[in-house]
């Protein structure tokens, strides 16, 4: 495993790349939370992830951990560096298993709406070198489609969890 920069919330707002989806949901922010502390939902949704795992135990906070395992071989170990129940959760990789990636981050903001929630997803991202620069700008519209197909995943996937309750 690689270090990453132990960045913090800031640098979802500086980093030198960043993704910005948004996706209208029909349920609640406490349905949207449970999804997102649901270790098995996430490879539904966002299919570039292949597992999950929390390293910590409950109860999930500021300081959690967990290991994200993606295609490609790709594994995250994250720490979370907000966790605000039905409002908004933040991580960031401490250590990432390849040495492209100098620094990561996700934010998740949620807004409740009359027909259930809106959320945000910031992806901030700082490569460790040249080509990942290179990488990053050249497959920046090909990543912006890519995670906006995750977040209308994610809306399939709870339009289906939630409808029978």
């Amino acid at each position: 495993m690689h270090a990453c920069a132990r960045v913090g919330l800031d640098f979802l707002d500086s980093a030198p790349y960043r993704i910005v989806s948004t996706v209208d949901l029909a349920i609640t922010p406490a349905q949207l939370f449970e999804v997102l502390a649901d270790e098995n939902s996430w490879p539904r949704w966002a299919t570039v992830i292949t597992k999950v795992t929390w390293t910590s135990p409950p109860p999930r906070g500021v300081g959690t951990t967990r290991t994200v395992t993606m295609r490609g071989g790709i594994a995250g170990n994250e720490e979370f560096l907000a966790w605000d129940p039905f409002e908004r959760m933040a991580f960031r990789f401490n250590e990432v298993s390849t040495s492209s990636m100098a620094a990561f981050a996700e934010d998740y903001r949620v807004v409740p709406t009359s027909r259930g929630c809106h959320l945000t997803w910031t992806m901030a991202l700082q490569p460790a070198n040249l080509a990942g620069r290179i990488g990053l700008s050249l497959g920046a519209p090909v990543m912006n489609r890519l995670f906006q197909r995750f977040l209308h995943n994610l809306r399939r996937y709870t339009d289906e969890r939630f409808s029978a309750q």
